[in-house]
């Protein structure tokens, strides 16, 4: 039997608990940073399994299971949920009104939560640190820097490296790793430009911001058709673009809230250095009477899966669940703020898919090309990983990638 097997040999006697565990936060949902009660869960759950357990950046939770010498590994589940009206109809759904996980992050503390009680059952099979961290505000790109803000360096054991998975609408059962960047940067951007107010009959005496706001929507398109190499990836979105109130007033500003998402932190300079150029060139052109604004928020860091690292946690995954199960991952145009915690401690990461739509249902969509029509995605109203397999493959995949690094024996 391997080190894996013996470890998780008491999985099926702990899956009810998960399940009501899973239940109890998908009925219960917190917004980024309001995760009071989810912290209390994590943090009780935690001491109850031996973990010396930490606050760590206002509602983030840490615990620390020191098992002798060895290795460390950090394992990191997200726990905050979205501003979404939940539209399953789960008899579990949410009972917060306008608030849902629709992102999965409730089954990543279920997991994770897990995972930490068959380490700490298993202690005979493994020895080194185990540290499994759950963090706040992921949606907003702030928990990660909130924790490391806090002291998060200072304050738990040094990995040696850190692992991390998000649910997917991929077939449940499977998960699915690569090496590079398999999550997007992410940028928001508000631009304000300005410009002179008059009334709607009398252009002449205005600097008029619609038009300026709508030049720079047209000229930014060719951010990435004119400027950035085929072949290298970036996204340039105007979400929004808003200005005046009424029909004949010209007013004197106007806002444009941008998204831009790379793969390369080159690229990510040269397209941001892009956008502010053409922003300020067109408001010279139009005559603006003050330089623009650049606000940057829920802004995400690449998410980069070291080559080492994920070859051997795929090569562990391979072992204990077979080669089908095992994907290579997509790149995927979502952004995370994982890695800012392994990026301060100066260590290597990898970051997993775990996929959770029912099979069959999978199959169907896949089979009559339609799985962008009919599986919904993260985000989505509809978003509802099934229970099972998703939540037993999140625990063993935690557990498997952990003891791939761990020491044999304790």
């Amino acid at each position: 039997m391997s080190r894996s097997d013996t470890v998780l040999a008491g999985l099926d006697s702990e899956l009810g608990w998960l399940r009501e565990t899973y239940t109890q936060l998908h009925r219960h949902p917190e917004l980024s940073l309001e995760e009071h009660e989810t912290s209390r869960l994590v943090e009780e759950k935690l001491a109850s399994f031996g973990y010396a357990v930490t606050r760590i950046g206002g509602t983030g939770v840490v615990g620390v299971l020191a098992n002798g010498d060895g290795p460390t590994v950090l394992a990191r589940a997200d726990m905050d949920a979205l501003p979404v009206t939940e539209a399953t109809g789960l008899p579990y759904a949410s009972a917060v009104d306008g608030v849902m996980h629709a992102c999965g992050h409730d089954m990543h503390v279920s997991a994770l939560l897990g995972a930490a009680k068959l380490m700490a059952d298993g202690r005979g099979a493994w020895s080194g640190t185990y540290i499994a961290l759950f963090q706040p505000a992921e949606e907003v790109g702030a928990g990660s820097k909130a924790m490391v803000d806090d002291g998060l360096v200072a304050k738990v054991p040094r990995p040696d490296i850190a692992l991390a998975q998000h649910v997917m609408p991929m077939p449940a059962g499977t998960v699915a790793t690569t090496a590079g960047p398999v999550l997007s940067a992410g940028d928001s951007l508000k631009v304000t430009v300005y410009g002179k107010g008059a009334h709607g009959s009398m252009p002449h005496m205005s600097v008029d911001p619609v038009v300026l706001a709508a030049s720079i929507v047209l000229r930014l398109q060719t951010v990435v058709s004119r400027e950035t190499k085929p072949g290298d990836f970036a996204v340039v979105t105007v979400g929004a673009l808003n200005a005046g109130a009424k029909s004949n007033i010209i007013p004197d500003r106007a806002t444009l809230l941008l998204n831009i998402r790379t793969y390369d932190n080159q690229v990510r300079a040269a397209v941001l250095a892009s956008i502010e150029r053409i922003v300020k060139g067109e408001c010279l052109t139009a005559g603006s009477p003050r330089e623009p604004d650049f606000e940057y928020y829920d802004q995400f860091p690449l998410t980069s899966n070291d080559a080492g690292v994920t070859e051997q946690v795929r090569a562990a995954f391979s072992a204990h669940f077979g080669a089908d199960p095992v994907h290579h991952a997509e790149r995927q145009t979502a952004s995370e703020d994982f890695s800012r915690i392994p990026d301060a401690f100066g260590v290597p990461y990898t970051f997993w898919l775990l996929g959770g739509v029912d099979p069959e249902t999978y199959r169907a969509a896949a089979a009559k090309g339609t799985v962008a029509q009919d599986i919904p995605g993260n985000h989505s109203p509809f978003f509802a990983p099934v229970i099972d397999p998703t939540l037993s493959m999140g625990v063993q995949a935690h557990v498997v990638a952990a003891l791939s690094y761990l020491s044999q024996e304790a």
